[in-house]
């Protein structure tokens, strides 16, 4: 399937006024670099009030901003007999058991060994192609630093009705994670917007002015040494959630360099978290399924090493 091009409008409120065009969108598009929103701006692709407007364009209150985003690049991803560790699969569906270190797509710097690359093996033609070629079958993600259970959708329909589904926040997922430091609260709500990080673009961040909806739910299972063995319950799905609002509530999760220390004394390359299960309602039998990865060894190994 050829993704098509698409066109994204935006009012500029008073909160926004007079902020550069290249700054507005970037915190309202996060998924978005800055370099490639200035791309977009050379390209003639932003417009303000009907007119072509420069990254260095300010806004005002009322100004109607048009952003086309223009079909990406076709790039050629190739199947890779790379196996996989299937929770579940029908005819519609697939659900998998993701490890830690492996990326979801093709990106620049990954073109292979991907899972997106393990699924077209392992489906072929039997995947859906809403989200273009870059992405068969994906509606949902993880990082590549997080292990656990993912959703890959085979037909249209099924793609459809899950996006749908996380729409309205109706989709199931509980994660297991190791956050730094004690807690006060053995359970409790973080709802705070995220959006891009205003300074580092690699980042994101707790942003109240650009920042989209954000709700994660926690609940402490155990106390260990100078770290907390959590569960979290998301009821939106940013990007990198959990990483970030346990940080910005000062329990940073264990071997994350982005969010928290830079030292990674248990090296554990990477967030110590889990996806453990994921629950919705089947597209075709309209009932409720719920599907759970185990625990990888390093995660164990960790929690017992801390007790």
């Amino acid at each position: 399937m050829t993704p098509e091009e698409e066109t994204l409008y935006f009012t500029i409120d008073a909160g926004s006024s007079g902020e550069r065009i290249d700054r507005f969108l970037a915190a309202q598009n996060p998924e978005l670099t800055r370099s490639y929103i200035q791309k977009l701006l050379k390209e003639g692709n932003v417009q303000v009030n009907g007119t072509a407007v420069k990254a260095s364009f300010r806004t005002a209150e009322g100004d109607r901003v048009e952003l086309v985003l223009p079909p990406p690049d076709p790039l050629e991803i190739l199947p890779e007999n790379i196996p996989l560790d299937i929770l579940y699969e029908d005819e519609e569906l697939l659900v998998v058991n993701k490890p830690k270190g492996m990326v979801v797509h093709p990106a620049a710097g990954h073109s292979c060994g991907t899972l997106v690359n393990a699924i077209l093996y392992h489906c072929g033609s039997e995947l859906s192609g809403i989200n273009g070629v870059m992405r068969p079958g994906i509606v949902h993600r993880i990082d590549k630093d997080t292990s656990g259970s993912l959703l890959i959708c085979k037909t249209d329909r099924a793609h459809q009705s899950i996006a749908q589904q996380l729409s309205v926040h109706s989709i199931h997922r509980i994660y297991r994670a190791v956050a730094s430091g004690c807690f006060k609260e053995y359970s409790g709500t973080v709802n705070a917007p995220i959006g891009r990080h205003p300074v580092d673009r690699k980042k994101m961040a707790v942003n109240r002015e650009h920042g989209k909806e954000a709700i994660t739910h926690y609940e402490v299972l155990e106390n260990l040494k100078n770290a907390s063995y959590i569960a979290c319950r998301l009821e939106t799905g940013r990007t990198h959630q959990i990483r970030v609002h346990m940080a910005s509530i000062g329990h940073p999760l264990l071997g994350d360099t982005v969010y928290g220390s830079a030292k990674d004394p248990y090296h554990l390359n990477g967030q110590a978290l889990h996806a453990m299960s994921i629950g919705f309602i089947h597209p075709t039998k309209n009932e409720y399924m719920e599907f759970t990865a185990p625990m990888p060894d390093y995660f164990v190994n960790l929690v017992q090493k801390l007790r």
